[in-house]
């Protein structure tokens, strides 16, 4: 018997090789972003490339899978000290700063997850994997730790939103429940940059969020096989204390909905405009780079009522 043993009577040896060959990126490594980084190793995947650029203080302690003889040493090279303990045969690549420095970590990435909470930093995750074909996993997690969500994002594919027509619909509190159609979501704890307020009082609420987070991962890494699970949604937003997420409906503690946010045909990271232009430069031999969709992103595309 190995150490693997369980895990290959739950998911079975072809799917459990499959894992310890997939490449997992994550970008972001602190109360969320470490405990998903773990859950990964100890759920069988055995690649991973880590990305953070910050050192571990005595205050992040109660809220990390680190501790206290971490202090001072940075997060990425911590928590890959902690995959390494629980299964020596990983292979990681750790990468100390931003992820705008490290965008080549995402080439040949089987899976992104993403555990950073600035706005604009997830902005730039999106177009790099949208550029790469690359599915992500985001999570949040509201302020006091009241609740949070995950969404799984197919950037380019089909009818799946990226993360800017995501974040346009539910951090507006537009988005719409599947169970009620005309119920607006509430999010009262959203900053005035769209940024979530952030205040997680304890770790137990955080780790909820990065459970969820993991597991949703290791479902996509297993898409196509016979122990993957149809989600019900794209996004699903818990409750770890009485939520009003739906308008005038209060999810109670434990309790999770989950919400479906379609793709923005106007979107001016993977709208219809930016895929005909995808498609032109695609034909004429050329690509639309990152700096190019930003450079549209602020001078987004006139719709046909602006023209007319």
């Amino acid at each position: 018997m190995t150490h693997w043993d369980r895990v290959e009577r739950l998911l079975g040896q072809d799917n459990l090789q499959r894992l310890a060959s997939c490449k997992v990126v994550l970008i972001g490594l602190g109360s969320g972003g470490g405990f998903v980084a773990q859950g990964l190793a100890m759920s069988g995947v055995g690649r991973f490339v880590l990305v953070d650029d910050d050192t571990l203080s005595e205050a992040n302690i109660v809220r990390h899978v680190a501790d206290l003889r971490d202090v001072g040493r940075y997060k990425a090279e911590v928590v890959a000290d902690l995959i390494k303990a629980r299964n020596p045969q990983a292979e990681i690549d750790v990468r100390v700063g931003r992820i705008e420095a490290h965008l080549s970590a995402l080439d040949g990435a089987d899976l992104v997850v993403v555990g950073v909470d600035q706005e604009q930093v997830k902005y730039r995750i999106n177009e790099a994997c949208l550029a790469r074909g690359l599915v992500a996993v985001y999570a949040g997690v509201y302020e006091r730790g009241e609740g949070g969500d995950v969404v799984v994002i197919h950037a380019g594919q089909g009818e799946s939103p990226c993360y800017a027509c995501w974040a346009a619909e539910l951090r507006e509190g537009l988005a719409m429940d599947n169970r009620s159609p005309t119920g607006e979501l509430d999010y009262g704890m959203i900053g005035e940059s769209g940024t979530l307020e952030a205040e997680p009082g304890l770790w137990l609420h955080v780790v909820r969020v990065a459970s969820t987070q993991a597991d949703l991962a290791v479902n996509e890494l297993l898409n196509g096989t016979a122990v993957h699970f149809a989600m019900p949604a794209n996004t699903v937003i818990l409750a770890n204390r009485p939520l009003e997420i739906v308008e005038g409906e209060v999810t109670p503690p434990f309790g999770a909905v989950w919400v479906n946010i379609r793709r923005d045909p106007h979107c001016w990271v993977c709208g219809d405009a930016i895929r005909q232009q995808r498609l032109a430069d695609d034909s004429e031999g050329g690509a639309l780079s990152l700096d190019d969709l930003l450079q549209m992103g602020n001078n987004p595309p006139l719709s046909d009522e602006a023209v007319s």
